[in-house]
């Protein structure tokens, strides 16, 4: 799809894009749209897993329907048709007036900037909330718990999220790693075994190096965890569970910095979710942790 077309998609009627585009679409995608079609009203309000629900496909149908149509997620089609229905409008749900779908202009003010930029994070961050599979969430949390130990795999941008993910674990006292380069990875994985847990952060799906990571590691016996916003991208194929972001492009930020955001939302409801399992060892080496390091912090005034 070119620019031209992207820019009919956002810029145009939707509704009219899908009957026009309804003789190209697959199987799986014609029902997404005759459902749309149906009840855009309907589609307006409806979460991913709603719509996935009435159209009797997956979430993972929805997202290509949607980068099909030039969106990059759908939060931005449902903003789209709500607003072509003239039942909703784009006012975020902090009040303020923007436009979801609008990029990010070289003379605009910092104020209208930093509405766009939480008004756009905001949605991703509610379109991955629609999407992630909280049983895939809760089997994952109940092998980390179990594992004897924990890999976490990321390069680039996605080396945030592997370490903050293993940071987490660290803090609950599972034992876990986080590797950012290839040799270091591999050389780990290797060493894994049955009763251990890759997770590999990667928001295209792409990377081949950390999908290299998460191979070796499966081909060890390890259960393996992709975190991706793309679920048909090649990690997925490698990976045991896939858990879902979402991502939305802004002029000045790549989708793939875009993505942090909810990536790290992701990350968090893993740890989270093994915290809860781990509660009584998760007490213990949090205050273990803030014994040893006592002697490090700056005295209050109350303490001289």
């Amino acid at each position: 799809m070119d620019r031209s077309e992207v820019d009919d998609a956002v810029n145009g009627s939707v509704l009219d894009r899908i009957r026009r585009q309804a003789g190209e679409l697959s199987d799986a995608l014609s029902k997404v749209a005759d459902q749309v079609l149906a009840d855009p009203e309907g589609a307006a309000h409806a979460t991913i897993m709603d719509l996935a629900e009435l159209s009797g496909t997956s979430p993972g149908t929805i997202t290509r329907f949607c980068r099909h149509l030039g969106y990059d997620g759908y939060a931005a089609l449902r903003v789209a048709i709500a607003t072509e229905t003239g039942r909703a409008s784009a006012r975020s749900e902090t009040g303020w007036d923007v436009n979801i779908g609008q990029e990010i202009a070289p003379d605009d003010p910092l104020d209208r900037v930093l509405k766009q930029l939480i008004t756009v994070d905001a949605a991703m961050l509610r379109d991955t909330v629609d999407t992630l599979d909280l049983d895939a969430v809760e089997r994952v949390a109940a092998r980390v718990c179990d594992a004897r130990r924990v890999d976490v795999y990321g390069v680039g941008t996605s080396a945030i999220v592997a370490r903050e993910l293993q940071m987490g674990f660290y803090r609950t006292g599972v034992a876990a790693w986080a590797w950012t380069e290839v040799h270091d990875a591999l050389a780990s994985a290797a060493l894994l075994g049955g009763d251990d847990v890759a997770i590999a952060a990667s928001h295209s799906g792409t990377t081949a190096e950390t999908i290299e990571m998460l191979t070796e590691a499966g081909s060890r016996g390890a259960l393996t965890v992709a975190i991706t916003a793309y679920p048909d991208s090649p990690i997925t194929e490698v990976a045991d569970v896939e858990l879902l972001s979402a991502t939305r492009q802004t002029g000045f930020r790549a989708d793939l910095l875009a993505a942090r955001h909810s990536q790290l939302l992701v990350a968090d409801l893993v740890y989270i979710a093994v915290a809860q399992r781990r509660f009584p060892e998760t007490m213990e080496a949090l205050e273990s942790r803030a014994r040893a390091v006592v002697g490090h912090r700056p005295l209050k005034r109350t303490d001289i």
